[in-house]
């Protein structure tokens, strides 16, 4: 990033900490006015489980799906599709909104860095996510779903999934020029990502070909990675850990190197 992008900008010594937890609550309060994130990201999770936790034909263990009833093999599914959600929806659209009204440019004039603002927005997704993930989880056994957690690895899988998903929320924050653009790519990308993830075909029944495309996916390794460690009670493949490590560092660097602050 250059030296004279706002983000790096020093006119005059460096804002009190607390600044950046006022920022945050700004934000929050922001998104429950208009909870649109709120309501997809955690609403919608808790539908689902509401549904298919109360369906006694999603709620019976299936041979095809190794012993595992479809509302078990759903429920990191669901996890990812709040993440998806998230990610490509919750954060760059607000991210580019600020931008296409010029309030990054205007906070360049004041102590405060714009990038605290891009930081306020991931922090409000972060929490909105650990919510969900919560309600999942805690949802699941509550419904009878028997979950033999790996726990060190169930946290690592969520973590480098954030890490990957984020960043490809941020790299489309970077490119998109509106917010209505913001929107329309972060949609083109999410609903072809969610057929890999196992929304429509769960990944026990794919073909081994689509399957491994699905592995190389960022929603796909992450869905794969939470099903081992959260399902089956084993540390997650190396393959899928590595897979999201990668788009993580990738477009991360991407997101750095094509945003522009005006």
């Amino acid at each position: 990033m250059a030296s004279g992008d706002p983000a790096t900008r020093a006119d005059g010594p460096p804002p009190p900490l607390a600044a950046f937890g006022r920022l945050v609550a700004n934000e929050w309060h922001l998104t429950l006015r208009n909870p649109a994130a709120l309501v997809w990201g955690v609403g919608f999770p808790i539908l689902l489980l509401a549904i298919f936790g109360s369906l006694p034909a999603t709620t019976k263990p299936d041979a095809a799906l190794g012993g595992l009833s479809f509302f078990e093999v759903y429920l990191p599914v669901m996890i990812a599709l709040s993440l998806g959600l998230l990610a490509l929806i919750g954060l760059p659209v607000p991210i580019t909104s600020y931008r296409e009204l010029g309030v990054l440019r205007r906070m360049a004039t004041t102590p405060v860095p714009p990038a605290w603002l891009l930081g306020a927005q991931v922090v409000v997704n972060l929490v909105l996510l650990l919510v969900a993930v919560l309600v999942v989880v805690l949802g699941g056994v509550a419904l009878g779903a028997h979950l033999p957690l790996q726990a060190l690895g169930f946290v690592l899988s969520v973590l480098l999934a954030v890490g990957a998903m984020f960043a490809l929320g941020l790299w489309v924050a970077a490119i998109a020029r509106t917010q209505r653009a913001a929107g329309a790519i972060g949609a083109a990308i999410f609903y072809p990502m969610l057929f890999f993830a196992g929304v429509w075909l769960p990944r026990e029944v794919m073909p081994p070909a689509l399957r491994t495309v699905s592995d190389l996916t960022p929603l796909g390794a992450a869905v794969h990675a939470m099903d081992t460690s959260m399902l089956k009670g084993q540390f997650p493949p190396a393959e899928s850990l590595l897979v999201m490590a990668a788009w993580a560092v990738i477009l991360g660097w991407l997101s750095v190197r094509m945003f522009r602050w005006e």
